[in-house]
């Protein structure tokens, strides 16, 4: 590489033992919030400002840095334990490196550096590597052992790219190509070896696992933005009111403060203008309440525990696979509950990836058809070919078609051919640990289906060495010299190997996506291709995964020139991918078709439920597969995505530019004039796209439409000047299938959806490429399946199967969302109402800056009084139950429309504050106005007032969070009455003579309480004031919730009526008959293709060839009763329907 690293060493952590604390405090002090109140700090210590003591900002200052330096620290550390198997070594794995010299790994399984593989134990024996943690791939290809000898290697510099290598070792005037296939990466896993050599290569940081660890981008949610937002405004706003009391003050100085000399003499040098400057920070300090400090720490703190419900939630727990949810961030919780767009992968992700051989095309015959026809009893009754003829077969295997055994024994060349392509064109690794079983380790399970297939047709993949590759076919063991191996990769979108075989014969085997393989076929295949095409359509038809086999024999002449200039190619440094790609377009042509395949991957359980159920919600739902089109379509059937009910399926699926925009124009979408319920909405009109808006609203739409486009016409449409042209169309269609595209072209959607939408967007998927669109969307999800760990590790939240997307998003993030909206109205309410009785008491004190509370009263309303009630109400509160919400998914809408909180709920928050607090003040001023005792002693004092408006405010603020809160437990009766109950002894105990005589400058108010709380005149205020404040908002929701009831107050509603009588319904019998449409994705499926329901007629608008089944209105895609729910639970007390005719319902806080 041209330099080494002094060190292996890795750091994973952000901090130290050293640097933790200055480090995290910089951190904290970049907040506004946090910096603003260290400001406030220093001007307190100026005695000429301030008229609060120190402690009132040092006490909750000092506890919000110390929460958050605790999760900070926590944090680090969860993360650093997980990196940390990847850079230790455990007894007894033992590694000697050393840098630039040799590396010796003895029973190892994870190398610390990036060592360059030169041999292992015994020769010719393969040394296998796994990356579970990094790439799709379970296991690596096999490299050729290097001799170790004296030489050189010339390599390429540190980068991230984990599917390339290139360098070139020389050694005694011999090149020898280094690739992927010759390095082990630093976290991969060694099996079949004792022990291997390696020259590091990179060490520490400059590995590719650490140069792929790049700074994560942080994501904020939009209510974080819009916080940022308020913030701001409320600093405007304290400064409006600071200039407000500052000129009351300079005005009060002249006109009426010579009169107070007297007794408060003025300082000199003090006039009336330097008295309102330095009145104005004073109040900067007294009023800093209307900032909150402890907003972001109580903020952490939710989401915290909104995240450990995902963590505990047993109904997200997938058993099959001992895998429960995870929330790998704490900082997104309620912006589940906002989600309008979920973009997925099919494979993996819909479907179970787990794939079975199905049918097969073989020179234009289709074999498996009598699959098809007992679909009903499959697996039943249906006789399955017996393997007993092949001792080596796989009986887990099942196949139904005898006639393509019978072929096999009647020495058909074609079908050898077929599944001898089968048996060699891999990288499939083979364990015999006993004799006669088999066990395979494929890079893809398509491979390791395809492969036991051929092992079960008696083609059995026995082995491999780097030079050759064993299978026994029909009882025959053969070896076949392995020559070259043309890998697969995203844009090839095949593979070929070229082998001799052991009568001398060299031949070239190629499979991969039939699109690919038929453009290099020779010219006389034309007929054959036709009827391959038919039967791939079919295929394809039915929901099934297809590939097309070819082969090519060489000439020995020819292939040595190639081969020649094969080594040549892969030993440069520059250019090597291009000229490899060359030398494998010129072999890869003049193929002769052996036939297709046809692969089976079942959707995953409660798929189209979860669908249907997401649609409820109006979360829109694009596919992004890299599958036929056919293929997608079906899948789309098969999950509820597309219906026999939608008014059309528009195509897209043109080769240039112009077509695809006259494709897209075409699209019969009509749209409703403008709805005035919906004043957003903005109409984007094609011929106004040379300036593009920065936000494209959504349009009402006559009608469900569904949208199909291919990869090629995808990459016409993301280009700029048609990229609004796509995004309406698609936007105005109720289901969106991208087919046949790229990792790239699935961010670049999403990142389309997230420039020109106000819309949360979310990424699901399963496999590294769906990695690209996971850290694209907002939100990226992670389902742990069968292709590895990286989507997971690069997502916000993972787990085991799609149909948890529906509780994740409805359940989990609806009640997060709700609750951190109602946290931030009441946490905004009692701070600004508390502040804003500082400011009418400004007018009555000469605006001299004394404050209206005790100051230990000021210290410790947010930090005792009323933290744990908000906070109790911020994790426990909902306002129906799960059931409920999966029964009512519309529930979720008003989260997609920031209906719950926005800078409108802001306001009226704000205004809500000004009126508490203007009841607040006055009530209790008029109360104690010239008031005195029953025995005619005097209590109207400053310290008795200050007593009885601290005991309204707190009081009055407690029962508003009563208001607020839907849900009472334990803890909440706890948290609330508890709260009122620590005010009084509080009060009590600072306000008695024993704390006076021990601390008497903190502890003014001796006998405030005792002397204040026995007067029944005092209680009547308390009394009267609490109502005056809550009074008007009880009045306001009653005449809401009367007269513009939310779909939340008509579930509330319907769930507080009783059920209707349960009356028993005649169960009617009718006719059926058989459907050809089979596509089995989940058990329990077969008794429904007898149903009639089962049957669609031919769509008329559809423009291709395929013509896919639906279903009439009332389908149930499970195959359960009417009274199945996404629960689990039975539904025969089933609540009252409501009825939602309209989104305008939503249209109010």
């Amino acid at each position: 590489p041209g330099h080494s690293t002094e060190t292996n060493a890795i750091k994973t952590s952000k901090y130290n033992t050293f640097n933790f604390l200055p480090l995290n405090l910089f951190e904290q002090f970049q907040r506004i919030a946090n910096a603003y109140f260290l400001i406030l700090l220093l001007l307190q210590v100026i005695p000429a400002i301030s008229s609060l003591s120190w402690f009132t900002t040092v006490v909750p200052l000092v506890l919000v840095l110390s929460v958050t330096a605790a999760k900070d620290a926590t944090d680090d550390i969860v993360s650093m334990k997980r990196t940390l198997p990847l850079g230790l070594t455990h007894p007894p794995y033992h590694y000697i490196w050393a840098l630039p010299t040799l590396l010796t790994s003895v029973f190892g399984p994870f190398p610390p550096s990036l060592p360059l593989y030169l041999g292992l134990t015994h020769p010719p024996y393969l040394c296998i590597w796994a990356l579970p943690t990094l790439l799709t791939s379970v296991f690596g290809p096999y490299p050729p052992s290097l001799p170790l000898y004296l030489g050189e290697v010339s390599c390429e510099p540190p980068n991230n790219r984990l599917d390339r290598f290139t360098g070139t070792l020389t050694n005694a005037g011999q090149k020898y190509s280094l690739d992927n296939d010759k390095i082990l990466l630093r976290g991969c896993t060694l099996r079949n070896t004792e022990w291997c050599f390696g020259l590091v290569l990179f060490g520490g940081p400059e590995t590719k696992l650490m140069q792929n660890c790049g700074k994560t981008t942080f994501k904020r949610t939009s209510i974080d933005r819009l916080m940022n937002v308020l913030v701001l405004c409320i600093f405007g706003f304290l400064a409006f009111m600071c200039t407000i009391l500052a000129i009351g003050n300079r005005i009060w100085e002249q006109l009426w403060g010579s009169e107070f000399t007297a007794f408060l003499p003025r300082q000199g040098g003090v006039d009336a203008p330097f008295s309102g400057f330095l009145t104005f920070w004073s109040y900067v300090i007294i009023l800093n309440t209307v900032v909150p400090i402890s907003l972001y720490v109580s903020v952490e703190v939710i989401r915290l525990g909104n995240s450990f419900y995902i963590d505990w939630d047993r109904k997200m727990y997938h058993a099959h696979s001992d895998t429960p949810a995870k929330a790998r961030t704490t900082t997104l919780n309620e912006e589940l509950g906002q989600i309008k767009y979920v973009f997925s992968d099919k494979t993996g992700t819909l479907t179970q990836n787990i794939m079975t051989f199905n049918k097969c095309s073989i020179n234009g015959k289709s074999y498996g058809e009598v699959q098809m026809v007992h679909r009903k009893s499959y697996g039943d009754n249906t006789e399955t070919v017996d393997w007993s003829f092949n001792p080596l077969a796989d009986h887990h295997f099942s196949f139904h078609d005898h006639s393509l055994v019978e072929a096999l024994k009647l020495e058909s060349p074609e079908v050898q051919s077929f599944f001898r392509l089968l048996a060699l064109c891999h990288t499939v690794m083979a364990e015999e640990k006993i004799e006669g079983e088999l066990l395979y380790q494929a890079q893809s399970p398509d491979e390791g289906a395809l492969v036991t297939a051929a092992r079960n047709f008696g083609f059995v993949f026995r082995s491999r060495t780097p030079e050759s590759v064993t299978i026994v076919e029909m009882g025959e063991q053969h070896s076949y010299e392995l020559l070259a191996i043309l890998d697969f990769n995203n844009v090839r979108k095949r593979m070929s190997v070229i082998v001799r075989s052991p009568e001398g014969k060299l031949c070239l085997y190629c499979k991969g996506a039939d699109t690919m393989v038929y453009e290099r076929l020779h010219q006389s295949c034309t007929k054959l291709m036709d009827v391959t095409t038919e039967h791939l359509n079919e295929f394809a038809g039915e929901g099934l995964r297809t590939l097309a086999l070819a082969y090519k024999d060489l000439d020995e002449e020819y292939f040595s020139s190639w081969k020649q200039r094969h080594h040549e190619a892969s030993t440069a440094l520059e250019d090597r991918e291009d000229k490899l790609d060359v030398l494998y377009e010129e072999i890869e042509k003049d193929l002769m078709l052996l036939g297709a395949t046809a692969i089976e991957d079942k959707l995953q359980d409660g798929v189209p439920q979860t669908i249907e159920q997401l649609a409820k919600a109006d979360i829109k739902i694009w596919v992004l597969t890299g599958d036929k089109q056919e293929t997608a379509e079906n899948i789309g059937y098969s999950c509820n995505m597309l219906r026999e009910e939608m008014n059309d399926i528009f195509i897209v699926s043109a080769n240039n530019s112009d077509d695809v925009r006259q494709e897209l124009r075409s699209e019969g979408v009509t749209s409703e004039p403008h709805n005035p319920a919906r004043l957003n909405t903005n109409t984007i009109c094609p011929g106004f796209s040379s300036y593009p808006p920065k936000v494209v609203r959504d349009e009402e739409v006559n009608g469900d439409y569904g949208l199909v486009i291919n990869g090629h016409s995808l990459a016409y449409a993301l280009e700029r000047s048609m990229e609004l042209l796509f995004l309406r169309t698609a936007c105005l269609c109720k289901t969106v299938i991208c087919c046949r595209v790229t990792p790239l072209q699935k961010a670049q959607v999403v990142e389309l959806v997230k420039k020109y939408k106000q819309a949360v967007t979310l990424a699901i998927g399963d496999g590294a490429n769906d990695v690209s669109m996971i850290k694209a969307a907002h939100i990226g999800v992670g389902i742990s399946g069968q292709e590895g760990m990286q989507a997971v590790l690069s997502s916000d939240y993972s787990f085991a199967q799609f149909r948890f997307l529906e509780r994740l998003l409805l359940v989990h993030g609806r009640w997060s969302y709700l609750r951190m909206c109602k946290f931030l109205r009441y946490f905004f309410y009692k701070n600004f109402t508390f502040t804003f009785v500082h400011f009418w008491y400004g007018f009555f004190c000469g605006f001299s800056a004394q404050t209206v509370y005790d100051e230990w009263f000021i210290t410790l309303y947010n930090l005792v009084y009323t933290a744990l009630p908000v906070l109790g109400m911020s994790l426990f509160d909902q306002d129906v139950n799960d059931m409920w919400s999966f029964q009512h998914p519309q529930l979720y809408v008003p989260g997609q429309m920031n209906q719950y909180f926005s800078k409108t709920a802001f306001f009226k928050c704000a205004l809500h504050s000004i009126y508490s607090s203007v009841v607040l003040f006055f009530i209790p001023y008029a109360a104690m106005y010239d008031t005195v005792r029953d025995d005619g002693q005097d209590i109207a004092d400053y310290q008795s007032f200050a007593l009885l408006a601290q005991t309204c405010l707190v009081i009055t603020v407690c029962i508003q969070l009563c208001l607020d809160m839907s849900y009472w437990t334990a803890v909440n009766h706890f948290f609330v009455w508890g709260s009122l109950v620590m005010f009084f002894t509080v009060t009590f105990t600072m306000y008695s003579n024993g704390t006076y005589l021990i601390i008497p400058a903190s502890f003014p108010f001796i006998g405030t309480a005792r002397n204040s709380l026995n007067q029944p005149n005092v209680w009547l205020t308390i009394l009267l004031t609490s109502i005056l404040c809550v009074l008007p908002v009880v009045a306001y929701r009653f005449l809401l919730i009367q007269l513009r009831p939310t779909i939340n107050d008509k579930v509330r509603q319907a769930k507080a009526a009783p059920p209707p009588l349960a009356h028993r319904v005649r169960i009617r019998h009718t006719s059926t008959r058989r459907s050809g449409y089979a596509f089995s994705h989940a058990a329990g499926y077969g008794d429904l293709v007898t149903s009639n329901r089962f049957l669609r007629r031919p769509a008329v608008t559809l423009t291709t060839a395929f013509t896919p089944l639906g279903r009439t209105t009332g389908f149930s895609p499970t195959g359960r009763s009417a009274g199945y729910s996404p629960t689990g639970n039975a539904l025969n007390s089933r609540p009252q329907d409501v009825e939602v005719t309209s989104l305008q319902m939503y249209h109010r806080m």
